[in-house]
């Protein structure tokens, strides 16, 4: 079974930085792309960025382009996110995703992940 944890969440002004972990277990992952998403109230959940197995390519969506960077540890089965000059329109709850592929394009539409973690609160206050 597999099992995504996503910790790092919380509350922060705006301009301010957080950095999100996906601890993954259960599996191997080395062929799996890692992403993550978020969920603003009322909103549909959108992706955010995603990383191939090797790190080796990425992907953001425009608005947290320069601002946010996704990053893996292969060893540690972890993929984080590092996100910076956060502003009140990032508040939502971050969910960590996985889907076996080698292509950073498979994981960046809502029906796409194979695995969901349960999701991480971030707030940014102004």
């Amino acid at each position: 079974q597999v099992h995504l944890v996503e910790s790092g969440g919380g509350l922060v002004q705006a301009g301010g930085s957080l950095r999100l972990s996906c601890a993954a277990s259960g599996g191997t992952f080395s062929y799996y792309v890692m992403g993550w998403f978020r969920q603003a109230p009322g909103k549909e959940r959108e992706s955010v960025a995603a990383i191939s197995w090797s790190g080796g390519n990425t992907y953001y969506t425009d608005s947290v382009k320069g601002r946010f960077a996704i990053s893996r540890d292969i060893a540690k089965n972890t993929v984080y996110l590092q996100m910076n000059s956060l502003k009140p329109e990032d508040t939502a709850v971050y969910y960590c995703a996985a889907k076996r592929s080698v292509y950073v394009s498979s994981l960046t539409t809502v029906g796409s992940p194979d695995y969901w973690g349960q999701g991480t609160q971030v707030t940014v206050s102004s």
